[in-house]
């Protein structure tokens, strides 16, 4: 087998039960790990096989192996999205808080795939909200900018720390208005985000204009983003948009503010 795969390895990603059962009655060594340090935990946790990790468990499977990139049977589990898996993980002591070595947590991941039922169960098994990757980058960050609106609101009404900025200094409501995520920014806005000059120079309104999309526009508007604010490059929103629609918009809302 090629690079220390093997037979139970092969036959737990595949879900194969008996396959698994008879090798384990045989004498096979179940955590053994491959060259990148996978283990048949690992395989059937990654592809949702409930029934092997719960039969793996009976036999002295082990939650503590991590792979080269520190990847562990729950962070796969979690990538996954297999909430069940990430279930029997937890009853049998897997570390809620394991983290890849760039720092991403199983939330993490969960909100990065959009996978809801395993961020509610992660969050009420004690899941940390706010834990970021080591480039600052938080799970409502990741979730907005995947454009998963109900994780966003989920994690918001479990405290997510609405303005928490990467190490860039981007925020969770500039990566939104960036794509045009409208759904999330508005169950963003709900938490009163700030909408003023961000660390990085700029603002999500400058963002929203940049890329075109007139409804961001309009939300930020309404929610209070003043068009007479400058970024770092001394520029208004006005000036980053040759689009009539969006500059009749800004201007409205600036007769308004004079008025």
């Amino acid at each position: 087998m090629q690079h220390g795969t093997t037979l139970l390895m092969v036959a737990s990603y595949a879900g194969h039960i008996d396959c698994v059962r008879e090798l384990v009655l045989q004498g096979a060594d179940i955590n053994l790990q491959r060259e990148s340090g996978t283990t048949a935990l690992f395989f059937a946790a990654q592809q949702g096989h409930n029934d092997v990790v719960r039969f793996l468990f009976g036999f002295g499977a082990s939650t503590e192996c991590r792979t080269k990139d520190g990847g562990t049977a729950l962070l796969a589990a979690s990538q996954y999205g297999h909430r069940q898996v990430v279930e029997t993980l937890l009853k049998h002591g897997a570390n809620i808080h394991d983290q890849l070595y760039d720092g991403a947590t199983a939330l993490f991941l969960a909100a990065q795939g959009g996978y809801l039922d395993v961020i509610r169960l992660l969050l009420s098994s004690g899941a940390k909200v706010n834990q970021p990757r080591q480039d600052g980058t938080a799970p409502l960050w990741i979730a907005s900018q995947m454009g998963h609106s109900e994780v966003v609101r989920v994690m918001l009404l479990r405290g997510a720390e609405r303005d928490a900025a990467r190490n860039d200094g981007t925020t969770a409501l500039l990566k939104a208005a960036n794509k045009g995520y409208n759904d999330v920014i508005e169950e963003l806005l709900k938490f009163s985000p700030t909408l003023g000059l961000l660390k990085n120079g700029t603002t999500a309104l400058h963002a929203a204009v940049l890329s075109g999309n007139m409804k961001t526009v309009a939300l930020l508007l309404e929610a209070g983003a003043d068009p007479a604010l400058r970024n770092k490059a001394n520029e208004l929103p006005a000036e980053l948009t040759k689009n009539e629609r969006i500059l009749r918009l800004l201007q409205s809302k600036e007769g308004q503010r004079k008025s």
